[in-house]
C-alpha cells in the first residue's frame, strides 16, 4: 500500500478531528458575541491549536479580540481566517461559528503537512467583520505583512466557489440643534430631527439615479426622547456599498450632500463619523478559486457556475481588503437553512444543524487541500511567494 499524500493526510486529520470541530462549532454559537467584544469565542478559536503547539500571539494588532497563531517555518506563510462575531440580537445568522471552526480544521490540517511542504501555517483571528473591520485594521497594523496568501470559507445558502461582494462604508451621522417645549416655545428650538427627516427625504431621491451596482441603507438610532420636547439630537447610522472602491466614492460624495442639506434646511450643526474602516470589493485569485471548485466537487458539493457567480447578489466583507493586498479566497459554502439566508433568524438556527456540521468539515477539507495543491504546483507556489516579496520590497 502506497503512503497518503499530503492530499490525504490532510483529509483524514480533518475528518479524525470532526467531532472537535463540530463541538468548537456548537460553544460559539451558544454564546454569540457582537463585534470587539468576542472574548469566549476568541479563546475558544485557540484552544485546539495551541494543544497542537501553535504558537499564539494574542492581541494581534492591538486588538483585544484578534490572534495571531503560527506552526511551522517555512517560506511559504499561509493565513487562514477565523471569524467569530455575532449579530445583535440574532446571534450567529451569518455562521461565523462555522468560519471559525473551518479555519482551525484547516490550521490543524496543514499543520500534519507543513514540513513536507515548507509551509508556515497562520491561524488568524479576525475579530468584527459584522461591524468594525477587524481584518482592515490588522492588514493596516501589519499582521499580514509577511503572508503570502489567505484563504477562508463562509456558509451560505449555496456553494460558490469564486464569491464576489460589494464594497462598503459605513457612517454615523449626528444633528445638534436645541431643545425648547413644543407647545410653548417652539419656534426658540432647532430640530435635530427635522434635519434627519430633511436628509432621508433627498436621499430617497437621490436612489433614482443611483449607478448600477449602488446601493444605501439606513436607521435612525435617535430622533428624540419625548414628543412634547423639540429634539436637541439625532442620529442617522447609513451604510453605502457599491461594485467597487471608486463607485463607492462617488456615492459617498452624494450621500454626504444629503447629508449636508439636512442640517443647512433645518440650522443645525452636524458630524459624519465613519463607523469602521471601508471594506474594499472582494478580489479572489482565479487559480484559488478554480483548485476551490474542484475540491467542492470532490467532496460532492455543486458549487454554482462562474458565470452565474457574478450575477448573484452581494454582501460585503473585510476579506476583501486583504485580497485586494494579496492573493486569497472567500468561498460560500452551502447549509440548508429551509430557503433562508444570512442574517435571518432562520439561518442562525440552521447554523448549528446537520447541514452545518457538514459544512464544517467540508470547508476544513477544500481550504486544506486547495493550499496543499498550491504548496506543490511550483509555479503557482512561485508566483505567490514573488508576490509577497515584492510587497515586502514596497514598504
Amino acid at each position: 500500500m502506497s503512503a497518503p499524500t499530503a492530499l490525504d493526510t490532510v483529509e483524514q486529520l480533518v475528518r479524525h478531528r470532526g467531532g472537535d470541530l463540530v463541538e468548537l462549532s456548537h460553544s460559539i454559537h451558544a454564546e454569540p458575541e457582537l463585534a470587539f467584544a468576542e472574548h469566549r469565542s476568541c479563546a475558544k478559536a485557540q484552544t485546539l491549536v495551541s494543544e497542537r503547539g501553535f504558537d499564539i500571539t494574542p492581541a494581534a494588532a492591538g486588538l483585544d479580540t484578534a490572534f495571531r497563531a503560527d506552526f511551522g517555518t517555512g517560506p511559504l506563510i499561509v493565513g487562514i481566517c477565523a471569524e467569530y462575531d455575532a449579530l445583535p440580537e440574532i446571534g450567529h445568522a451569518c455562521g461565523h461559528n462555522i468560519i471559525a471552526a473551518s479555519a482551525v480544521g484547516a490550521a490543524l490540517a496543514l499543520a500534519e503537512v507543513a514540513d513536507d511542504l515548507g509551509l508556515t501555517v497562520s491561524l488568524l483571528g479576525t475579530p468584527a467583520e459584522e461591524s468594525g473591520g477587524g481584518k482592515a485594521l490588522m492588514l493596516q497594523a501589519g499582521t499580514f505583512d509577511d503572508v503570502a496568501l489567505a484563504v477562508m470559507v463562509h456558509p451560505g445558502p449555496t456553494d460558490i466557489a469564486g464569491a464576489r461582494s460589494l464594497a462598503l462604508s459605513e457612517v454615523t451621522v449626528g444633528y445638534r440643534g436645541k431643545e425648547s417645549h413644543a407647545a410653548v416655545a417652539p419656534h426658540l428650538g432647532v430640530n435635530a430631527a427635522d434635519a434627519v427627516t430633511v436628509a432621508q427625504v433627498a436621499i430617497g431621491l437621490l436612489r433614482q439615479q443611483l449607478a448600477p451596482g449602488q446601493m444605501v441603507h439606513g436607521i435612525v438610532s435617535e430622533g428624540g426622547q419625548a414628543v412634547n420636547v423639540i429634539p436637541g439630537h439625532a442620529t442617522l447610522q447609513y451604510a453605502m456599498r457599491a461594485i467597487e472602491s471608486e463607485s463607492l466614492r462617488d456615492l459617498e460624495g452624494r450621500m454626504f450632500a444629503c447629508f449636508a442639506a439636512g442640517a443647512l434646511a433645518a440650522g443645525c450643526e452636524y458630524d459624519i463619523d465613519p463607523a469602521a474602516p471601508a471594506y474594499a470589493e472582494l478580489k479572489p485569485d482565479q487559480w484559488l478559486v478554480d483548485t476551490c471548485r474542484e475540491e467542492m466537487r470532490q467532496l460532492g458539493r455543486q458549487p454554482v457556475s462562474s458565470d452565474l457567480e457574478a450575477r448573484l447578489p452581494l454582501g460585503s466583507t473585510d476579506m476583501g481588503n486583504v485580497t485586494q493586498v494579496l492573493p486569497g479566497i472567500h468561498p460560500v459554502i452551502g447549509i440548508d437553512a429551509g430557503g433562508a439566508t444570512v442574517h435571518q433568524r432562520a439561518f442562525a438556527a440552521a447554523a448549528a444543524g446537520p447541514s452545518a456540521d457538514r459544512a464544517v468539515v467540508d470547508g476544513a477539507i477544500m481550504l486544506a487541500r486547495t493550499v496543499v495543491q498550491l504548496a506543490q504546483t511550483p509555479n503557482e507556489r512561485d508566483r505567490v511567494l514573488a508576490a509577497q516579496q515584492r510587497r515586502a520590497a514596497a514598504r
